[in-house]
């Protein structure tokens, strides 16, 4: 992608099912399942950028002895810092008593961080703070073990003031407004109901001994319904793990799978991740065995070891981020490879009628490294393409053939360039904004002598255009060095013109060309009455509940078609001074649902919110903008 959106975050959940000296006896460590979280965490790491946490829970200890266990970095290699941190504990052991790294019970009874109860959190924060504090997980902690929780989640609550007032109605008075609190809170809060219902309970049966009400609470607490209760009113898209202080554990998903989440399980361990390869890759595990959670359902392991999957609220139309996989999750996937390389076939007509089927002075590329995946696949449809311009032409000859003519014929090919070439070791360290800009030009770098000067149409191939910065500041002015004729930048996905409200670094109306390009258009047409009628029905929507909601943005893209808008960004990412044309080609909606029918979450494109809560982000995002407000639509 050449506008870096910076991602989203990953969770990272085990279960080890056995106690730590059998995978001391059958894997040579009693450090298995730590060994495991920090691969399952390297294999996620480009989902947070902004710091990671890890938190642990020690089953069966006894009163008075530490059993949980946290530690969270901001550093920017944050995952192998706080694995230096824990590692640090056993390297000292190491020096002082080897013999002790042997001792499964031993390094339990004296060392943190080692119990069977393990998570993991990548975090990209999307547009809030971003502090020490804010890194997950987070907890909260009580002297009864079963009040105790740990919650960890790749999330983004639409509705933050409505739950806020929901706490407020129970007498909380939450510590600040932010949806990591409120779900925090909301679930512990229905713990605490759940632990006074039950010790309630037995207390009525005749029971005296807290002690042993204590255990019965820990075996029969429901952890289902108390997820159930919790969520009633969450608006957005999550994939929330926690772990309660006596071991049960959960990782719930929203009612429209808007984020991902996969597990997978046997005898020895449960675990779960935001991503299928990482759980391969760290458990050498083939893609058929691992399960997707579905859509609002939760996969709960209770102490004891027992998994099930229970739903906690109706599932609704799946909606799963399409986003995730044109671009978030890694492309080592399989499904998520094949979805891309589809994406870049489909592009293959419009691409073709741009350059009037000339293929002999085109050149195809790619702008690296996101887009390589789906430059395959265009390229595997260009070939599919001129195979059958050949047949078609050898038909033609009939009895007029020659060598010469069929020579001819089977010389053209689709002629495919590396030309950009990121420089990743150039940083723009200068903080003047002129120098800032001049660095930024050359952030990409060409590859000369390739291009025939006045002749070639250079495609290149981006997976998305978000703002078209880095197109206009770099690749554009380095690509017209080369003396193309034209230059046509290809997005594999549609035309991004809503904000995310799920998860994902999309917040702000005016970050997007594609409305840049709605507008001026509106503005030259002397349409002004459009974005004030709009505006004014988006700030009204705001008084109105949710359910009553429409998405009024809409309106400022409905008088122009696709190409209308597509061919206003290219005038405005063109930068001065260059001399080849400019034409920009997006993906439609309809391919992008051919290429990833499961994953047909696409409000980022359409406006069609998976959730009440969006259509009203989206209106205040308009409203914020129209009132310069730089700030996000949601808490």
């Amino acid at each position: 992608m050449s506008d870096q959106i910076k991602h989203e975050c990953g969770v990272a959940f085990i279960r080890l099912l056995k106690p730590l000296s059998y995978y001391q006896k059958k894997y040579g460590t009693a450090l298995y399942g730590l060994n495991k979280l920090y691969l399952l965490m390297e294999k996620q790491h480009n989902r947070g950028q902004d710091g990671a946490g890890v938190a642990t829970i020690k089953l069966d200890i006894e009163p008075g002895k530490r059993y949980i266990s946290r530690h969270r970095s901001m550093a920017s290699n944050a995952v192998a810092d706080i694995f230096e941190y824990i590692q640090k504990k056993f390297a000292d052991i190491q020096k002082e008593a080897p013999e002790k790294l042997a001792d499964a019970e031993w390094l339990k009874e004296h060392v943190s961080f080692t119990g069977e109860v393990l998570l993991g959190h990548l975090r990209y924060g999307t547009h809030g703070k971003n502090s020490i504090e804010s890194c997950h997980p987070f907890l909260r902690q009580n002297n009864w073990m079963t009040r105790n929780l740990v919650i960890a989640g790749n999330f983004n609550m639409t509705n933050v003031d409505e739950l806020l007032q929901q706490l407020y109605a129970l007498g909380q008075h939450p510590k600040e407004k932010a949806d990591t609190v409120t779900v925090l809170e909301k679930i512990g809060h229905f713990i605490d109901t759940e632990n006074q219902g039950l010790f309630d309970q037995y207390k009525r049966e005749g029971l005296d001994d807290n002690r042993e009400i204590s255990k019965l609470i820990a075996n029969d607490m429901d952890v289902a319904k108390i997820l159930r209760k919790s969520a009633k009113n969450w608006d957005g898209g999550y994939t929330i793990a926690g772990i309660l202080g006596h071991g049960d554990a959960f990782v719930m998903r929203d009612p429209a799978g808007i984020r991902p989440a996969y597990y997978y399980y046997n005898d020895e361990i449960v675990v779960a991740a935001s991503e299928r390869p990482a759980i391969q890759t760290a458990f050498n595990i083939p893609m058929e065995q691992i399960r997707e959670i579905r859509p609002g359902h939760a996969l709960i392991v209770k102490k004891n070891g027992k998994i099930t999957e229970d739903m906690f609220s109706e599932p609704q139309e799946r909606k799963a981020c399409s986003f995730e996989r044109i671009y978030f999750s890694r492309g080592s996937d399989a499904a998520i490879y094949r979805e891309r390389k589809q994406l870049g076939r489909l592009l293959c007509p419009q691409i073709l009628d741009f350059v009037n089927h000339d293929i002999k002075n085109t050149v195809f590329s790619y702008i690296p490294n996101t887009a390589e995946v789906a430059f395959y696949g265009m390229v595997e449809g260009m070939h599919k393409y001129v195979k059958k311009y050949q047949h078609e032409e050898l038909v033609k000859l009939g009895a007029d053939i020659t060598e010469e003519k069929v020579a001819e014929i089977l010389q053209v090919a689709p002629r495919v360039e590396k030309i950009a070439i990121k420089d990743v070791k150039l940083r723009t360290f200068i903080t003047q904004d002129a120098d800032r800009t001049e660095m930024v030009a050359h952030v990409y770098d060409t590859t000369y002598g390739l291009i025939k000067k006045g002749t070639d149409t250079l495609v290149v191939l981006d997976d998305s255009i978000v703002r078209g910065t880095t197109l206009k500041q770099s690749i554009l002015k380095i690509l017209d060095r080369l003396g193309p004729k034209k230059v046509v930048v290809v997005s594999s996905a549609p035309q991004i013109r809503y904000p995310d409200c799920y998860g994902i670094d999309m917040s702000r109306m005016g970050e997007f060309v594609a409305f840049e390009a709605a507008i001026s258009l509106l503005k030259e047409m002397d349409r002004e009455d459009v974005i004030l009628d709009v505006y004014q029905k988006c700030k009204d929507s705001q008084k109105l509940p949710k359910e009553e909601v429409q998405n009024y943005v809409k309106e400022i893209y409905a008088m122009f078609t696709d190409q209308q808008i597509s061919d206003r960004i290219a005038q405005i990412i063109t930068p001065k001074n260059v001399n080849c044309e400019v034409q920009v080609i997006y993906q439609t909606l309809d391919n992008l649902h051919i290429a990833c029918p499961d994953n047909l979450g696409d409000w980022y494109f359409s406006g069609d919110y998976p959730t009440p809560g969006g259509n009203k982000v989206v209106n205040r995002a308009f409203v914020n903008w129209m009132e310069g407000k730089n700030q996000r639509a949601y808490m």
